[in-house]
Parts: structure tokens; C-alpha cells; sequence
């Protein structure tokens, strides 16, 4: 039996010799591959902290002490340590193991994470309620280099800076490189100046400094200075210590006799400290170790060979959008393209080869990725900011108020609309249309297909105004790009089958789902009308009201939160047009609670956003409908008109 088996907490882990801790993290690395081939997960970042987290286990003691992961897609060695091992295997099934830290899952996660920057601002909050309660544990962010160049990160550092708290940062560096030479004297030195010793001579020499007549002060700043000096050539802490925090490191992630001393260490220090620690994302593993981007997140794979285990014939959403940005791009000098720290998961890594100079990585910055599009689309070009829906919504004040409030044509292309899947929910993309549907000067299209999608992307290169495109995770519907792209008339939907029995208003990915739906409605002798409402702002108003006035039935169906979404413009559409009273209306969608982690496929069941699902609500709303029109057939016949309401075998009259 390996090491591993016997930890089902972080107390068994400490059993185990600090010279077999290598041997553990090999153990731990080959789990992670299996389970991840098998599964889909993040592999890369999670293999490049199998130490790093080995160590903070074995010198901290969770969950009295409070280690807080940012963004959470590292967490894998954490969950094996702290008594998910016999569960790993379920990793991102519906029903099983989330891919993030879940505070319902164990007291080890000690805050909910899925988006970059929040671990610090989040730490800082445990760490305040940990004085004001005057209790006595340790508090340590886990934060990356991607997600230190957020602004929410650099706020927490200023604020823990400012208050002079016991707060400890892991900055979790696996981008940057370092010589051994330099590497083994910043790591002599950190364990060096962390030592009770160096740290209470220090302390006393600063003290009698400072006690000297008229000299004491100039001696001392000269020593800070001096320390400064030494530290600034071999150590790239300074911009931390300006904060406020004691920089320790960088300290090679992989050497835990490094780590675990330095840790020892710094539990005895107070005040903010950051440990700067670089790792090798992918380690352990020779094709991520190579393509540590490819596989970040990464879908089944081959073990031997690194392969996905299997590839639709349909290219992706996000294959379709930077493969058609290009196109526009080689057209019209004015477009340019913008992300945030996601240049592959967006679809962009073939514009950025091709127009380098077209083309912006502002890192994990989505506020400064807006408003510096809206700063682009002021001065004449025509900006394209591609950023998953679930990372959008962090840039909700500057949509509205630097781009929409003037009406500047920056163009939002918003990936993972809807259901994502095995990532949960911080990753659902089910909130982009209520936060976008009601700021004027905002178009807002969905398409049905890839066809369609590239002649939306054509058509808000010539919009002048802002313009939002979203669109789902995953394949196409796998139809044929028609070679000329076109404009779309503005609000214009699109009619896709006729029927007299209902209308049904689909949008998006729902499309397709719908037209599925109504060929089975159809078979059971109900016919409907199907339109593709691929502009959920504008609406088709015309198409609407001229489709309602024959059939009086509507369903809408999307992928989105019911509550301010699709179906609710249709609603207030109605409404204002004075026809809600004669039509009856089901709206289909997303319900109002967060969507757990699972594949699309099993979510899109469970919420009947499936072919099946669709015409059984359909089927059942009609029924109703049918009732509800019997009885009121019936009351008519009794006499029952303004008096009161009748329902099934009884009289609830309102009268006196």
C-alpha cells in the first residue's frame, strides 16, 4: 500500500517522514493524471503544486488554520489530503466531487472560489473576524500569477498592507523562470532572514537605532536602505514591501525541505508576509509539462499521448469566432481584439499570431479590458472583447457606464453562454442577459448556428453602437459557412416552422433543441410555429405580435436565469404592447437557484432544456390550457360571470 492510501486527513499526513514526502507527491501526481484523464479537470496548475501543498499541510494545520485557494482550479492535492481521497474519482461528475473548493463539501474549503483575485480580499475578511473574536490560527492565501495582476488582488494587498495584519500570501509563480544560482541564494536568504534569530537581532538593533540622539534615525534609514539594496538585486519583492507585506523568496516550490522550513518560519512572524514560490505548471507529466496552456483545463485524454479521447466533426463556438475575427480582421484595419488572460480559451491565439499589434492580453483584468475597448472604440476602432459570460459580469459598471452611456461600438463576445458543465457554478454562464438586456444602446443577438454566428460578428462591425454576441460552450450544429457573410437586419427574427396549436420562441442554443421538440410535437398531432428570436434586444415586435394574434399560446425557450432573461422581454414586450391579458404564456429556462457541476448533457436533462423536456412541458401546458378553458366554458354556462371564481367541485364566491 502506497502513502496515500493511509491519509484521510492532513493529522495522517504528518505521520509520514519528511524524506518519503516524495515519494507521496509522485503517488499524488499519478492519481491526478488518472482521475483528470478520465474526468476532464485542470491538470497543469494542479500538478505544479503537489509540493506546495504537501508542505502547507504538513507545517499548518487545516481547518483550524485557514488555507484560502484562489480561483480554486489548484485544489486537487488539498482535496486528497483532507479525506476525499476514496471520492476523487467522482471529480467533476454531476453528483460528485467539485473541481473547486466547496465549503458544503468539507470544513477544509474555507471559502467558495471559481474566479481569480478573490483569495486575498477574502483572507483578509477571515483574518479581521479572527481578531475581532480573539481567536488564534493562522490565515493563508494561495494566489497565482495570473490572478495577482487582477485588480480586486492588488486592492487586498493595499488594504492587508494598510491594516499591519497576520495574514500570509502564497504567490504561486509558474511563469516566470529563475537560475539556480540566483535560485539557491534567494532561498538561503529567505530561510535566513525568516530565522528567530536574524529577525530578533534586527528587531533589537532597529530599537536601539532608534533610541540614538540626532544619529540614531540617519544610521537607521541607512541600514533600511542598505537591506533594501541587497534585497532589490537578487529579489523581486520590492513592489510587496512598498505594500506593506515582508517578500520572502522566490523559493523553489518543488524543494520542500525549503518549503517546509520557510513555513516553520514565517508561523512564528506577524504582520502581512507574501512568499514568493515558483513552480512548473504541467510538472510530472511531459505533454502538459510542454503545452502547460493545452492543458489547463483539459477534456479526457490519452494518457500515453496526451490526446482527447474524443473530437467532434463540428468545430467549436470559439474555433468559429476567432477563425471569422480573422477574416474581419484581414477586411477592416479598425478591428481589433481583446481578452483577458483566456487568449486560447477565447478562440484568439490565431489573431494574435497573425495581428500582433491587433491584438491585447490585458491579463485577468476585466474591468480594465472594457474600459480600455471603450477607450479604442473612442478614437475610431472597432474593438472585439472576448470574455467568457460568468467573467463578464465582474465588468458590469464599466459596460454601462464607459461604453454604453456613449454609445461606443465595442463589440462583447461573450463564450460559455448558458450551461458549461462540469465546472459548476461559478462557471454557468446564466446571468449575461439580465445584466446586459435592460442598458439602453445595447443590441444583444444569440445565434442558432455557426452559419449565423459569423454573420452576426459581420453585422457588429457595422453597428455603431455596443453590441453583444453570446454564445455556447462546445460544438456547432456542424451546418456549412456560406463563404459571403451578410448583415442582419436589426431585430430581425427569423420563422422556422409554421403552426397553428402554439408559438414557440426559442434563442441561442435552444434553437435547434426547440426544432427537435417541435418535430416530436408534430407526431403527437400539435403543431407550432417556431421562431429563432436571435435578437433578444431588439426584439422582433412585429413578427411577435402578428405570430400571437393567430395562435394565443406562446413558450419560450433559453439557457438562461427565467428571472430577467428571454422570456421575460417577451413578457414586458407584451405588456407594453397591452396584450398580455389574451395570451398565454410558459416560459422555459433556467430556475432560480445556482446550477451545480455536471456535463451539459445530463444539466440540460434535469432541467428540461432537452428535446424530451421541452415537449413533455409544452405537452403539459397545453393540457392545462385546455382545462383552464373548460372550466371557464363551464362557469359561463352556470352563471358564473364577475361574481366569483369557480374551481373544480366547489364555489369560492367573493361576493357578500
Amino acid at each position: 500500500m502506497g502513502f496515500l492510501e493511509g491519509i484521510n486527513s492532513p493529522a495522517d499526513l504528518k505521520k509520514i517522514k519528511k524524506d518519503e514526502l516524495p515519494g507521496l507527491a509522485e503517488e499524488i501526481r499519478k492519481r491526478i493524471i488518472e482521475v483528470v484523464s478520465e474526468n476532464g479537470g485542470h491538470l497543469a496548475p494542479n500538478l505544479g503544486v503537489v509540493e506546495l501543498t504537501i508542505a502547507l499541510h504538513y507545517v499548518f494545520n487545516s481547518p483550524k488554520d485557514k488555507l484560502i485557494w484562489d480561483v480554486g482550479h489548484q485544489s486537487y492535492t488539498h482535496k486528497l489530503l483532507t479525506g476525499r481521497r476514496d471520492r476523487f474519482h467522482t471529480l467533476r461528475e454531476f453528483n460528485g466531487m467539485s473541481g473547486f473548493p466547496k465549503r458544503e463539501e468539507s470544513p477544509h474549503d474555507v471559502f467558495n472560489v471559481g474566479h481569480g483575485g478573490t483569495s486575498i480580499s477574502a483572507a483578509l475578511g477571515i483574518v479581521e473576524a479572527r481578531d475581532r473574536n480573539k481567536d488564534d490560527y493562522k490565515v493563508v492565501a494561495i494566489i497565482g500569477d495570473g490572478s495577482i495582476s487582477s485588480g480586486i488582488a492588488f486592492e487586498g494587498l493595499n488594504h492587508a498592507g494598510g491594516l499591519n495584519k497576520d495574514l500570509v500570501v502564497i504567490l504561486n509563480d509558474n511563469e516566470m523562470s529563475i537560475s539556480k544560482n540566483v535560485g539557491a541564494i534567494s532561498a538561503y536568504l529567505s530561510r535566513l532572514i525568516t530565522g528567530q534569530f536574524y529577525t530578533r537581532v534586527k528587531q533589537e538593533t532597529e530599537h536601539l537605532l532608534k533610541n540614538i540622539p540626532r544619529i540614531g534615525g540617519p544610521m537607521l534609514k541607512a541600514a533600511k536602505m542598505a537591506e533594501e539594496s541587497l534585497k532589490g538585486m537578487i529579489i523581486p519583492g520590492l513592489l510587496f514591501e512598498e505594500l506593506g507585506f515582508r517578500y520572502i523568496g522566490p523559493i523553489d516550490g518543488h524543494r520542500m525541505d525549503h518549503l517546509m522550513i520557510t513555513f516553520e518560519n514565517i508561523k512564528k512572524l506577524k504582520g502581512p508576509i507574501l512568499v514568493h514560490v515558483i513552480t512548473k505548471k504541467g510538472k510530472g507529466y511531459p505533454p502538459a509539462e510542454k503545452d502547460p496552456a493545452l492543458f489547463h483545463g483539459t477534456p479526457p485524454f490519452i494518457i500515453q499521448t496526451g490526446e482527447p479521447k474524443s473530437r467532434s466533426s463540428a468545430p467549436s463556438y470559439t474555433k468559429i469566432f476567432g477563425d471569422t475575427l480573422v477574416r474581419l480582421a484581414r477586411r477592416d484595419r479598425r478591428v481589433v481584439a481583446i481578452t483577458a488572460a483566456m487568449t486560447e480559451g477565447t478562440g484568439l491565439l490565431g489573431f494574435a499570431r497573425e495581428f500582433p499589434d491587433r491584438f491585447y492580453d490585458v491579463g485577468m483584468a476585466e474591468q480594465h479590458a472594457v474600459t480600455f475597448a471603450a477607450g479604442l472604440a473612442s478614437a475610431g476602432l472597432r474593438p472585439f472583447v472576448a470574455i467568457y459570460s460568468t467573467f463578464l459580469q465582474r465588468a458590469y459598471d464599466q459596460i454601462v457606464h464607459d461604453v454604453c452611456l456613449q454609445g461606443l461600438p465595442v463589440v462583447f463576445c461573450i463564450d460559455r453562454g448558458g450551461i458549461v458543465g462540469e465546472d459548476g457554478p461559478t462557471h454557468h454562464g446564466i446571468f449575461d442577459l439580465a445584466y446586459l438586456r435592460h442598458i439602453p444602446s445595447m443590441t444583444i443577438m444569440a445565434p442558432k448556428d455557426e452559419n449565423e454566428f459569423q454573420h452576426m460578428l459581420y453585422t457588429a462591425t457595422r453597428t455603431d453602437a455596443p453590441v453583444a454576441i453570446r454564445y455556447p460552450r462546445g460544438s456547432g450544429a456542424g451546418v456549412n459557412l456560406e463563404e459571403k457573410m451578410i448583415r442582419i437586419p436589426l431585430g430581425r427574427w427569423e420563422r422556422l416552422s409554421g403552426g397553428d396549436d402554439l408559438a414557440i420562441f426559442a434563442s441561442g442554443s435552444t434553437v435547434y433543441t426547440a426544432l427537435e421538440a417541435v418535430k416530436r410535437l408534430q407526431e403527437n398531432g400539435i403543431s407550432a410555429t417556431l421562431l429563432n428570436g436571435r435578437f433578444i434586444k431588439p426584439l422582433d415586435r412585429d413578427l411577435i405580435l402578428k405570430t400571437i394574434e393567430r395562435t394565443k399560446t406562446v413558450v419560450t425557450v433559453e439557457e438562461h436565469a427565467l428571472d430577467g432573461g428571454f422570456g421575460a422581454a417577451v413578457l414586458e414586450l407584451l405588456e407594453k404592447e397591452g396584450a398580455s391579458g389574451s395570451v398565454r404564456v410558459k416560459r422555459i429556462g433556467i430556475p432560480d437557484q445556482f446550477i451545480e457541476h455536471g456535463s451539459q448533457k445530463i444539466l440540460r436533462l434535469k432541467y428540461g432544456l432537452d428535446p424530451d423536456g421541452i415537449m413533455k412541458t409544452i405537452s403539459g401546458f397545453l393540457r392545462e390550457n385546455a382545462a383552464r378553458s373548460l372550466d371557464l366554458e363551464m362557469e359561463r354556462e352556470e352563471g358564473y360571470q364577475g361574481h366569483g371564481v369557480r374551481f373544480k367541485g366547489e364555489d369560492r364566491s367573493t361576493a357578500g
